[in-house]
């Protein structure tokens, strides 16, 4: 599998293709360069894909609660997660918290959620610390793991 177009990048070639709607991959591709833009506009001082990057690296969770049901009963049992896993998750939290704004252009809610994710806020971020404070919350359980 070889990167993007424009920085080479694997991680920024999966991101687009998982935002990618209807085969229309040069439609995500405009939207992920847009986005950047945006950022570099914003953010001067560091790398465009080093802020994408570094928002996906704070939106993936370490750890996570899978159900396992144990006699009758379901127990949340907290787990780590698997890098390729936790990528995949971070991207599909992100692309969930993109599409569920509303009012203003795709390029532009995808650069502010980047953006929330780079400074540890945003509705990504929530996301990975409710899982995580779900897995604490459970610790007494992973003895089924």
């Amino acid at each position: 599998m070889k990167g993007d177009p424009v920085y080479g990048s694997l991680l920024a070639s999966k991101f687009i293709n998982c935002l990618m709607w209807d085969g229309k991959k040069t439609a995500a591709q405009k939207i992920f360069y847009d986005a950047l833009d945006v950022i570099r506009g914003k953010v001067s001082d560091v790398e465009p894909l080093e802020v994408f990057t570094q928002a996906l690296e704070n939106v993936k969770p370490a750890i996570e609660v899978r159900s396992k049901r144990v006699g009758g009963a379901s127990y949340q049992v907290p787990m780590p997660v698997r890098p390729t896993r936790a990528q995949s998750l971070c991207i599909r939290w992100i692309l969930g918290a993109i599409r569920e704004k509303k009012g203003q252009t795709t390029a532009n809610k995808l650069a502010s959620e980047l953006m929330d994710a780079y400074n540890k806020q945003g509705v990504a971020y929530t996301k990975r610390e409710n899982v995580h404070r779900m897995a604490e919350a459970n610790k007494a359980f992973s003895h089924f793991a």
